[in-house]
């Protein structure tokens, strides 16, 4: 069950580039997120794993492009990124929160990279 009330997507647009995704709500807002930051949040197992424990930090995705994307359902995308992940569905909750909290995502992500010596 989705809450009705909740900002609901009302265009994805990829880049020429295919480095940048913009996501339309139909509360106005808009937002564009990289394509880097949505690889290494992906929702996929590979990425988050079954449990906390199991993060993994994904290093090396500074250059990575987005190929297409799939609907799934009416709640959600399937993004393939061109160094062939594709396994993360992303909500459009997941999307928002990805927007909205991208200090969070992103300053987390920067500093596990650097405790464990990695690069973007």
């Amino acid at each position: 069950m989705t809450d009705s009330s909740a900002p609901w997507p009302t265009e994805l647009r990829v880049s020429k580039d295919r480095k940048n995704l913009t996501v339309a709500f139909n509360d106005g807002e808009q937002h564009e997120l990289s394509a880097e930051y949505l690889r290494v949040c992906s929702p996929s197992a590979e990425v988050k794993g079954h449990a906390p424990s199991q993060k993994k930090t994904v290093p090396g995705k500074k250059n990575v492009g987005i190929m297409k994307i799939d609907p799934v359902g009416n709640y959600a995308v399937r993004i393939h990124f061109d160094d062939l992940h594709n396994s993360g569905i992303f909500s459009w909750t997941y999307l928002l929160e990805l927007a909205t909290d991208r200090s969070k995502h992103w300053g987390g992500y920067l500093q596990e990279l650097g405790e464990k010596g990695l690069s973007r």
